[in-house]
C-alpha cells in the first residue's frame, strides 16, 4: 500500500533541552493526545523528550504544534512514516530520570556530540577501512539487522554501553590506535549520548548517523544501501525494511524479543508464550500464566474490546 493510501502518521521524534519542571508538562500534553486521538508513548525528563506516537493528520498536527511550543523544543528532531492502521493501544505520557537511560549523570549532548553524517554520506565514512563502525543499539536490535562491517557490543540495555566501550577502548590504546569512531541508533537519539560520552573519554575524531537507521532507510535507495537485514523499531509494526515499509518480524510477548518466520517454526515457539530466545528462561508457572494472558486477550478482541495485558511492544532500552 502506498503512503497516500496509509491513513495512520506516525512520528518518532526527540529532543535534548532542560526542562526546569518535567511533570507539570505531563497532563497538559497526555489530554491533548488522547483529545486528537493519538496514541504512543512519549518520555519527558528534566534533559528533554523522546518519543513515538501515531494518530491522523490532523490530530498529529494539533499535538506537534504543542510539543514545538514546549521550552527549547522549537527545532524538535522528528522522522515520519505512515501505517495502514494504528501501531499502538494506548497511549502514554510518563516521566523518567533520562529519555534515554545511560547512566552516566555527566553525560549532556547538549554541550558536546559527535559530528553528524547526512544518510547521503554515511556510505563513504563507513567503507573507510580506518572507520570504527559500532552499533549502539542492543542485542535484539542488532540481531535483525546492522551495516555491513559494523561491531555489536551484545549490550542488553543500553546502561550496558559505557562499560562496554572503556574495555574496548583500552584494547584500542594498547595497540597504539588513535580510532576514528562512527556510531548509529535508530533514530539518532542513542547516538547523541553515545558520541558525547565517547568525546568525554577523550576521542574527538567521533561521528553519528544524521536521523539514524530509519532516515537512512528512507533515504538511500536499496541498491545503493550498505544495511542488512531489517530495523527493530519499538510499536506493533515491529520492524520495517527500506522505504520504511513495514518488516516480516513479529514480537514474543512473553520476552519482547523480534521473531521471524523460521523462530515461529520452532516447537519452542508458542505464540504469547514463549518463543525459541526465551523458552529456556520461563518456568511452566509463566508459561502457564502467559497462555491465559493470551487466551484472555483473544476473548476481548473477539467482542471488539482492548485487552491491556498484551500491550504495544516494549523491550529493554
Amino acid at each position: 500500500m502506498s503512503d497516500a493510501f496509509q491513513p495512520i502518521r506516525i512520528v518518532a521524534l526527540y529532543n535534548f533541552t532542560p526542562f526546569e519542571d518535567h511533570a507539570a508538562l505531563r497532563e497538559p500534553l497526555l489530554a491533548l493526545c488522547e483529545a486528537e486521538g493519538i496514541k504512543g508513548i512519549l518520555l519527558l525528563a528534566r534533559e528533554g523528550i523522546n518519543g513515538t506516537i501515531a494518530g491522523s493528520d490532523a490530530g498529529m498536527e494539533r499535538v506537534l504544534e504543542h510539543i514545538h511550543a514546549l521550552p527549547g523544543c522549537a527545532e524538535l528532531e522528528i522522522k515520519e512514516s505512515r501505517a495502514p492502521e494504528m501501531p499502538f493501544r494506548r497511549m502514554k505520557v510518563r516521566l523518567k530520570r533520562e529519555i534515554v537511560t545511560m547512566g552516566e549523570p555527566n553525560i549532556d549532548p547538549r554541550k558536546d556530540v559527535g559530528q553528524y553524517v547526512a544518510p547521503e554520506d554515511w556510505n563513504a565514512l563507513i567503507s573507510d577501512p580506518e572507520t570504527i563502525l559500532i552499533d549502539t543499539r542492543n542485542d535484539y536490535e542488532v540481531a535483525i539487522g546492522t551495516f555491513e562491517g559494523a561491531i555489536d557490543p551484545h549490550t542488553k540495555t543500553f546502561r550496558e554501553f559505557p562499560e562496554w566501550f572503556r574495555a574496548r577502548k583500552l584494547e584500542l590504546e594498547a595497540k597504539g590506535k588513535v580510532p576514528k569512531i562512527a556510531m548509529f541508533c535508530t533514530g539518532g537519539i542513542r547516538c547523541e549520548k553515545a558520541t558525547s560520552f565517547v568525546k568525554a573519554e577523550g576521542l574527538d575524531e567521533v561521528y553519528h548517523l544524521k536521523g539514524g537507521i530509519l532516515k537512512y532507510l528512507e533515504t538511500v535507495p536499496e541498491e545503493d544501501s550498505l544495511w542488512h537485514g531489517e530495523c527493530f523499531v519499538f510499536d506493533q509494526r515491529v520492524s520495517v525494511k527500506h522505504g520504511l515499509e513495514i518488516g516480516s518480524f513479529d514480537v514474543c510477548h512473553a520476552c519482547r524479543a523480534p521473531v521471524s518466520a523460521a523462530d515461529k517454526a520452532s516447537p519452542l515457539y508458542e505464540a504469547g508464550v514463549s518463543c525459541p530466545h526465551c523458552h529456556d528462561a520461563r518456568s511452566v508457572e509463566q508459561r502457564h500464566r502467559y497462555a491465559e494472558r493470551e487466551r484472555q486477550a483473544a476473548l476481548a478482541e473477539a467482542r471488539g474490546m482492548p485487552h491491556l495485558g498484551v500491550s504495544q511492544v516494549k523491550t529493554r532500552r
